[in-house]
């Protein structure tokens, strides 16, 4: 869950709070478990809940407890951070899981936590404790770790203050532990992190630049933490975090630029074929000169 700010909350704050108390393991609840997660009064609740059904973001079921609703995901599905990135890194994951064969995926910085886009698993792989939409500290994650490669001192103590899971012995707790794994990933080119969220799971990831440089994402898969380090699975990382870094590139290029690719300003959002970017440009165009619906 996100972290909580201080201090007076907005009507917005309170909506979101209904809305956070969704998580793993509670994807359905009762009025009183709403209330009672997001701690607000029962009655602000019940207003709250009934506003969001309206507007399709919760759904109440005929058992009366409520599930998120549909009209997030769509919401979510135009997320330009989000979206574009996974389905271009899509089919060098799946390269990646074709090879390792048990779990591979794909995340991007969520304040104190890695946010996990997609993530590829076959059903006998090793114990693994992310889910897509789920979160984990930065500092108990591979990817959090190549996430964390940019950011200052003051911002690890900012992230260690916050309070890092103790998910093992492992885990690293503290600044100087950070700072020497950080020391380990800039050695290597990927993380290691062997016991750090399970002690039979080793998570390993590399990073995703984006056009400007800066880690925007990592790439990793969880193996078991029994077997030895392959430096084929290190290379094929790399390689495959490589590709996406090239091809995130190509797809953010200023859309006025002369050598821009069709579609260039729905590549945040779409990695289709060249005749659908083609699409896209053409519709957009014809809206354009016909005014917006309703116009």
């Amino acid at each position: 869950m996100p972290q909580r700010r201080e201090g007076p909350v907005s009507a917005l704050g309170r909506h979101l709070r209904i809305l956070d108390a969704f998580a793993v393991g509670t994807a359905f609840l009762t009025l009183s478990d709403i209330a009672r997660r997001s701690e607000l009064p029962i009655s602000t609740a019940h207003r709250l809940v009934a506003e969001l059904e309206y507007e399709g973001l919760l759904e109440r079921l005929p058992d009366r407890s409520y599930q998120l609703g549909l009209r997030l995901w769509e919401l979510a599905a135009r997320t330009p951070r989000a979206l574009g990135l996974r389905e271009i890194a899509a089919p060098l994951m799946r390269l990646v899981q074709d090879q390792i064969r048990q779990h591979t995926q794909l995340g991007v910085d969520g304040g104190y936590d890695v946010v996990y886009l997609d993530r590829l698993s076959r059903h006998d792989a090793v114990v693994n404790a992310t889910v897509v939409g789920g979160r984990i500290s930065l500092g108990a994650s591979a990817i959090g770790h190549v996430l964390l490669l940019n950011k200052s001192t003051e911002f690890l103590q900012e992230l260690v203050d916050s309070g890092i899971r103790h998910y093992t012995d492992a885990t690293p707790r503290t600044v100087a532990e950070l700072q020497s794994v950080l020391d380990e990933v800039r050695c290597r080119g990927v993380a290691i992190a062997n016991g750090f969220v399970h002690p039979l799971a080793r998570g390993m990831a590399a990073p995703i630049y984006g056009p400007d440089g800066a880690v925007v994402a990592g790439l990793g898969v969880v193996v078991p933490s029994a077997d030895p380090v392959k430096s084929r699975d290190v290379e094929l990382l790399r390689s495959a975090a490589a590709a996406i870094t090239k091809q995130l590139r190509r797809a953010y290029v200023d859309p006025r630029h002369p050598h821009a690719l069709p579609g260039a300003k729905f590549r945040v959002l779409i990695n289709s074929s060249a005749s659908s970017m083609q699409y896209f440009d053409e519709e957009t165009g014809t809206i354009s000169e016909r005014g917006a619906p309703g116009h």
